[in-house]
């Protein structure tokens, strides 16, 4: 549904966005991933024209956006909760949406419930909390009933109930065919939804794909302890393991093992009869191992 092709975005010497390529497929929730300063929320704009970029392109089913007659039909975006006047009801701030977009005014109450904010569609959004005005920018986003949603750090200021209606809401509109591009700091809860990833660092694109590709790079050690009263047991496990072609170290009583599984670890111990007393298997987290593939990119990082 969308392609982002050789996309690049400077100011003055600082290249935000440098020759960034990626797809996004119909039907499929893709998470937009990287740290602080790589470039998403320019990479977001530039998706729909609000910066204009210095070369590449991006195309909805091979159109530019500038090109689309209705772009509210085709593309629904949140790239900035905080973008509605504070002295404006809910509901006055989409039917001024709904008039610019060329919408019918029906669709303000129907966009309203969506996101459960019909008891509060008087109110004025000044006195909204971030988890409000961040489902009142979801609901300008649905005002059109479009093809794709952009959102830049959706589930910001939502508590544990929102996110999990979010949660769900995107699920949701992806099943039933929509296209769903969305940022989050909150790799963990991205986890849990997203099908496909897109990851970032310094304006580059550093990784691309399924979900599963990415959870299966994580890196699993088996930490193994014999017992004491056979000291040479940990060596005799160490050396069976490195014959197996399994990176295996011992210190002591102790052996680090990468390359095999837990059960494979006590098969062997237990079919050459070495006595194990420990035996656990840690494997590294989606969070960890994009950490680590964005870590040389990230801008600002502790020491």
């Amino acid at each position: 549904m969308i392609r982002v092709t050789n996309l690049t975005k400077r100011y003055g010497a600082r290249t935000a966005v440098d020759d960034l390529s990626f797809d996004v497929a119909a039907g499929r929730v893709t998470g937009f991933v990287g740290p602080n300063g790589a470039g998403k929320s320019t990479t977001m704009r530039a998706m729909v024209g609000l910066t204009r970029p210095d070369a590449g392109e991006v195309r909805y089913d091979g159109h530019r956006y500038i090109d689309l007659a209705t772009p509210a039909s085709v593309v629904g975006s949140v790239l900035d909760a905080r973008s509605v006047h504070p002295g404006r009801s809910a509901r006055d701030h989409l039917r001024a949406t709904a008039a610019l977009s060329g919408l019918p005014t029906e669709r303000v109450g129907e966009a309203l419930a969506a996101v459960g904010l019909t008891s509060v569609a008087r109110q004025r959004a000044g006195g909204f909390s971030l988890g409000m005005r961040q489902r009142l920018a979801l609901a300008t986003a649905l005002l059109g009933r479009p093809r794709v949603l952009l959102l830049d750090e959706p589930a910001n200021g939502l508590d544990p109930d929102g996110i999990r209606w979010l949660r769900a809401h995107l699920r949701d509109f992806a099943d039933r065919g929509g296209t769903v591009f969305v940022s989050s700091h909150l790799i963990g809860e991205l986890a849990m939804f997203v099908d496909d990833l897109v990851v970032i660092g310094g304006g580059r694109l550093l990784g691309a794909g399924p979900l599963d590709t990415f959870t299966a790079a994580g890196d699993t050690v088996v930490h193994a302890e014999t017992s004491d009263a056979q000291p040479s047991d940990a060596m005799a496990l160490t050396d069976l393991l490195l014959q197996a072609d399994v990176d295996a170290r011992s210190q002591g009583d102790r052996l680090t093992v990468r390359g095999a599984s837990r059960d494979i670890v006590s098969q062997l111990a237990f079919d050459h009869g070495i006595r194990l007393v420990e035996l656990t298997e840690v494997t590294t987290s989606l969070e960890e191992h994009l950490l680590d593939l964005t870590n040389s990119a990230a801008e600002f990082s502790a020491v």
